[in-house]
């Protein structure tokens, strides 16, 4: 009885062969929770694709993950000096974003990140003249962009890549390499045919591991069923039921990060308008759980617990029965499941 990520193996695997098809060059990025699958299964799918490297979130990852993938290791989060000393080979390649972390990594094998729109790490062009002078001592492997997901200035994300390029070009920094970050195909193969010089290569974790929501599929086993009438009462608060039902208990709970929802950016009328009406039943105790049954999205009966959760299915609806599984609809990279099936 547990709540299973269910894979449909086939189809999985064949969005990503598209994908890699897509973006020659591909680096898979396997960082956080493995987007849901596990960092070990992510290395395993990345060695099965040919990829020849890896990016991770953090040294720990890196750590972690060096005895699953026998390529190079890319560091996305960027160098600072005074961090944690951790044990890695030479196979791991660090970014870094400013020129007193380049000064800091003597000897290795780095990326470097230019600032981009996103404005968040990254060299700024005002020092590439002293950074020059600094990459004499380290394994230069090439930069960095890491683009916006979103446009709302019209912008053109090749033009800005450009852009970049042309300043490094008149700094007289190597353009051997470049990594990218959520770009189109298109946009892509617009740069390569501009620079056939460089190497442009996609780092991408989402649109690879995610991209085919048809592919895997969250559900949480029935373990329970009790009927009850309105008025009464249940629950670690005793609260009272609003009217005949039942209270089925699913597998699935806060440590499975069910319940647990990551903010997100509302675009148009209708999303703020869901997201204030959510907000609004709140307060009275009515959240709507992620698990689906007879067709429709069921309300919690109380906050969810550790590793279930409790959910009130009105009479109308068909009984649930011990054993039967509900559709959940979880967030992959926030969920921790009990086991994963291959289909």
């Amino acid at each position: 009885m547990a709540l299973t990520l269910y894979v449909d193996t086939a189809r999985w695997r064949a969005h990503h062969k598209h994908v890699a098809g897509q973006f020659p060059g591909l680096v898979p990025v396997c960082k956080g929770n493995g987007y849901g699958f596990g960092h070990e299964r992510l290395a395993e799918e990345a060695t099965r694709l040919g990829a020849d490297v890896l990016a991770v979130g953090t040294t720990y990852e890196a750590a972690r993950i060096k005895d699953w993938f026998g390529g190079d290791l890319l560091v996305l989060t960027p160098y600072r000096r005074g961090e944690e000393p951790v044990p890695l080979p030479d196979r791991v390649i660090r970014s870094v974003s400013s020129i007193d972390g380049v000064y800091g990594l003597v000897g290795a094998r780095v990326v470097i990140e230019v600032m981009s729109s996103m404005k968040r790490h990254g060299v700024s062009e005002q020092e590439l003249p002293q950074l020059h002078s600094a990459i004499e001592n380290v394994r230069l492997e090439g930069f960095a962009i890491h683009l916006p997901l979103d446009r709302t200035d019209g912008s053109d994300a090749v033009e800005e890549v450009i852009g970049w390029m042309d300043r490094l070009r008149a700094a007289r920094l190597p353009l051997h390499t470049m990594f990218v970050s959520h770009l189109k195909s298109e946009d892509l193969a617009r740069l390569q045919q501009q620079f056939p010089q460089t190497r442009f290569r996609a780092r991408i974790g989402t649109r690879l591991w995610l991209g085919d929501h048809e592919a895997t599929e969250y559900r949480g086993a029935v373990l329970d069923v009790t009927r009850v009438s309105k008025g009464d009462r249940f629950g670690y608060r005793q609260q009272k039921t609003a009217s005949d039902g039942y209270l089925v208990v699913v597998a699935g709970g806060t440590s499975h990060g069910v319940g647990l929802e990551a903010p997100k950016a509302l675009h148009g009328v209708m999303p703020r308008a869901k997201g204030v009406a959510r907000a609004g039943l709140a307060t009275v105790n009515r959240n709507l759980s992620p698990f689906v049954w007879d067709g429709k999205q069921r309300w919690f009966a109380e906050p969810p617990h550790m590793q279930v959760s409790i959910l009130f299915v009105p009479v109308e609806a068909a009984e649930p029965k011990v054993g039967e599984e509900l559709v959940a609809h979880l967030r992959h990279t926030t969920t921790q499941f009990d086991r994963i099936v291959d289909r």
